[in-house]
């Protein structure tokens, strides 16, 4: 996939890095790492108590093993910006980690647009959450395989197909990825790759952001029609329910901030930037630099999505947001009983 790195490079090779990539970025990385890591934990934590009965929960939970994938390839792209590991860690980069950064945020794109469907069934058809599977086949005049998308079981086969497609799609990056490195060569994933590595490159990448533009045409129309339902709703009720309305806003169109803060500024650079790195592709030096700043400044926003995730899951899932109240709440009761005893002992 596309080189993630911008560690030194020997001097006889274009240089890439600047003060934004060395020192800007790398703090920044740090941060949303070390926040990116508890919240998503805590995440992981209260879902996998959280019984899996309802097609939302099942996408949620796919979406925090996909930010726990992201957030495992940090700390090396972190030790490289550093200037730690020589010429052995761009290597490792090139032909693992960036391959799992990259996985990891398709699969999270591909469950957004899952979600997207699901509060689209739920909010415009008010189909109930427990249609099964054999019903959504029976009954071809009414249940249609849309309804499907609120079902526990359906959502488990989508997912299952959405890793195995993806994993598919991405792991010939890394097996292809194969050339003999050394110093001169370690520093550019593209001199890594075989002439049919290459070639996969450019087809996964296309295939990727085309994922990326079909998923974002699906969530606009998905809360386009949301909104304009809630907005007649609003209209021909006419009650005092302002409150409602306002925490079902938050809820819903948190997860449409999020796409499009992370995503689409990455993926409206990303197809000059791949061209850029062909050998034959023509690009200037100074053309290079600027889309290489670009895209590593538009994939730190990609990577921001493991900090802004688990807002999602609060706001949407009300398990959740139970599961993690009730465990905050008794933290804080045993906490205030720990105080009570010891001032009692005082």
């Amino acid at each position: 996939m596309d080189h993630l790195n911008s560690s030194q490079i020997p001097s006889n090779q274009s240089d890439n890095s600047s003060v934004f990539t060395k020192q800007v970025l790398p703090p920044l990385y740090c941060i949303v790492f070390a926040v990116g890591l508890s919240l998503n934990a805590a995440a992981a934590w209260i879902f996998f108590r959280v019984p899996g009965d309802a097609g939302l929960v099942v996408y949620l939970k796919n979406m925090a093993v996909a930010d726990l994938f992201m957030l495992s390839t940090f700390p090396f792209k972190l030790a490289a910006d550093l200037g730690f590991g020589g010429w052995h860690l761009p290597l490792i980069i090139c032909r693992y980690t960036a391959v799992l950064f990259y996985f990891s945020m398709y699969v999270g794109i591909l469950f957004i647009g899952f979600i997207s469907l699901e509060r689209y069934m739920k909010v415009i058809h008010h189909t109930p959450s427990s249609i099964s599977l054999s019903s959504g086949r029976s009954r071809l005049g009414g249940v249609s395989w849309l309804h499907l998308m609120q079902n526990a079981a359906f959502a488990r086969v989508l997912a299952f197909l959405t890793w195995g497609l993806l994993l598919l799609s991405n792991l010939p990056n890394v097996l292809l990825t194969s050339l003999p490195a050394d110093q001169q060569t370690a520093f550019s994933c593209m001199k890594l790759k075989t002439p049919l590595g290459v070639q996969w490159h450019k087809m996964s990448t296309i295939f990727n952001v085309s994922l990326f533009w079909v998923t974002l045409l699906l969530v606009a129309f998905c809360y386009t029609s949301i909104s304009r339902h809630m907005y007649k709703s609003y209209r021909r009720v006419r009650r005092d329910n302002n409150d409602v309305c306002r925490k079902s806003n938050r809820s819903i169109f948190s997860i449409l901030a999020v796409f499009f803060i992370c995503f689409v500024p990455y993926h409206v650079c990303r197809i000059p930037y791949t061209l850029s790195q062909m050998p034959t592709a023509g690009f200037s030096l100074d053309a290079r630099f600027l889309l290489f700043q670009i895209k590593e400044g538009t994939i730190f926003l990609s990577a921001l999505n493991v900090c802004l995730n688990p807002i999602i899951y609060f706001l949407m899932c009300r398990t959740f947001r139970e599961s993690l109240l009730r465990k905050l709440s008794g933290r804080r009761r045993r906490r205030s009983l720990t105080t009570g005893q010891s001032s009692t002992n005082i």
